[in-house]
């Protein structure tokens, strides 16, 4: 049988999906997220100091574990997911994609001609994927689109965006959302459920999988009942600084912030 991107094949189970969001460049830290139970690592090259580099060490790290690699890109454009699909993940996030030809240019960029505008040279993907005798036709298949929906005009625009064949999940970037809004960060503000609303009655409309941030298990359970599937969880630091805690608070040693200390 064909080999099918687990990420995706959970999703069309209608199973939901678990990232962990990696933004450290050590292996060995993308490595232990990989095999503990995540379904995906979110490697966040938009907001983290990763580099192309990085990147393709964790692929290399990970490959063949349960999580597979999907990357942030830090802007929307053809160039941005070439070198992260060149890397060898199976899966782009696009940030900012507030229009619809935006969203078409993100589904352009994760495929082959005729289908997209992908350029060949997938040396060193092919050197990693699960299929690389049949990569071209694999990739086209397997690799899943995300598109990052964080907005004002992206919710005014959201029933083309949503329309777009070939966008496998519209996830809402709740925070940047609530700052496009005027919100200053507030996700209890009536126009802020309002706007979640809308995009979430759009991407059902039309059949997209619906993704999110979550910050902790009461959240998935919460945001699965409002047709969430696609949650992008904790950041690498996070996980340790929460580990961290239980450790030291029963101690009476738990600091919040760092102590300030005189450098002169």
């Amino acid at each position: 049988m064909p080999w099918e991107n687990p990420v995706k094949q959970l999703l069309r189970e209608d199973k939901p999906v678990v990232g962990a969001t990696i933004t450290v460049s050590s292996p060995d830290v993308a490595l232990q997220a990989a095999t503990v139970g995540f379904d995906f690592l979110w490697i966040e090259m938009e907001h983290a100091p990763l580099t192309l580099e990085s990147l393709r060490n964790i692929v290399l790290a990970t490959r063949g574990l349960r999580a597979v690699p999907f990357a942030r890109v830090p802007v929307n454009e053809l160039w941005t997911a070439k070198r992260v699909l060149d890397a060898g993940v199976h899966g782009v996030i696009f940030p900012f994609t507030s229009t619809p030809e935006l969203a078409a240019q993100a589904v352009h960029a994760c495929k082959y001609p005729p289908l997209g505008r992908r350029g060949s040279g997938a040396g060193l993907a092919m050197r990693t994927w699960p299929e690389p005798e049949s990569y071209y036709d694999s990739a086209d298949r397997n690799v899943m689109v995300v598109i990052i929906i964080e907005e004002a005009r992206a919710v005014e625009n959201i029933e083309a965006i949503a329309a777009t064949p070939g966008v496998d999940v519209l996830f809402i970037g709740t925070s940047d959302l609530s700052f496009s809004l005027g919100l200053r960060g507030d996700q209890q503000h009536p126009k802020h459920r309002e706007a979640v609303a809308r995009i979430v009655e759009a991407g059902q409309r039309h059949h997209k999988v619906l993704g999110r941030p979550a910050g902790n298990p009461d959240q998935v359970k919460e945001f699965l009942k409002q047709g969430f599937r696609f949650f992008q969880c904790t950041t690498d630091l996070g996980f340790m600084a929460s580990g961290m805690r239980r450790f030291l608070e029963p101690l009476g040693k738990f600091t919040p912030r760092p102590e300030t200390r005189t450098l002169y």
